[in-house]
């Protein structure tokens, strides 16, 4: 006859036995619990673990995630400004809307990232893998692309005035409707790269292959 009560009993905290399972779950590492909208600037993530988390909105400004395996995290509207992710690995990572102004990513794994309309004034791409990235309608003024492999990325309409881009490899990249004004291709590659309606007036081409030397006598 008390078997009932038991099992209704059951019932009802299912749920909570539920929520209790899933925020023991939740992870934290040097006191940041690593969850959508967390709050851990500065904090230090060297060489963590961090691939496939949901971490949308969280604040990480000024963070160490150099060498962090970052693939497949979720890191829309995320503030990563001034972060240090050199030697990380973000690819297919989702950044649409994250800051990244001037944050440094230098030889990180940004391949094929939904960057789409990512903050990256002044931050520091060199020697960064970007093959493949969507970086449509970015803001990259005065961003760092030295040596960078952006072949295929996707930079239609994205802002990169004064940006720098010494070496890198622009190779089948998308660059219709961008604004370059400024920026400096110096050695860069940019074979089979589509340029229609693109600005790029007053940049350095020396060196350049495929760059549009006559661009301003249209």
């Amino acid at each position: 006859m008390t078997r009932t009560p038991i099992l209704m009993a059951a019932v009802l905290l299912s749920p909570f036995c539920t929520q209790i399972q899933a925020a023991e779950q939740d992870t934290v590492l040097n006191g940041c619990l690593l969850t959508p909208k967390t709050q851990c600037p500065g904090v230090d993530l060297r060489g963590a673990d961090l691939s496939n988390l949901d971490l949308t909105g969280a604040v990480l400004n000024g963070a160490d995630l150099r060498g962090a395996k970052l693939r497949h995290t979720t890191l829309k509207n995320a503030d990563l400004g001034k972060a240090k992710l050199d030697g990380a690995n973000l690819s297919r990572a989702d950044l649409r809307h994250a800051n990244l102004r001037g944050a440094s990513l230098v030889e990180a794994n940004l391949q094929a990232i939904n960057g789409w309309a990512l903050f990256g004034q002044a931050a520091n791409f060199s020697k960064a893998n970007l093959q493949g990235a969507n970086l449509e309608f970015s803001r990259l003024s005065k961003a760092r692309f030295h040596d960078a492999n952006l072949q295929a990325a996707n930079l239609e309409m994205s802002w990169s005035t004064k940006v720098d881009m010494k070496g890198a490899n622009l190779a089948n990249a998308n660059l219709q409707e961008t604004k370059m004004s400024g920026a400096n291709l110096e050695n860069a590659d940019m074979t089979g790269t589509r340029k229609h309606y693109a600005n790029f007036m007053d940049i350095n081409m020396k060196g350049c292959t495929g760059c549009p030397v006559d661009w301003q006598k249209h």
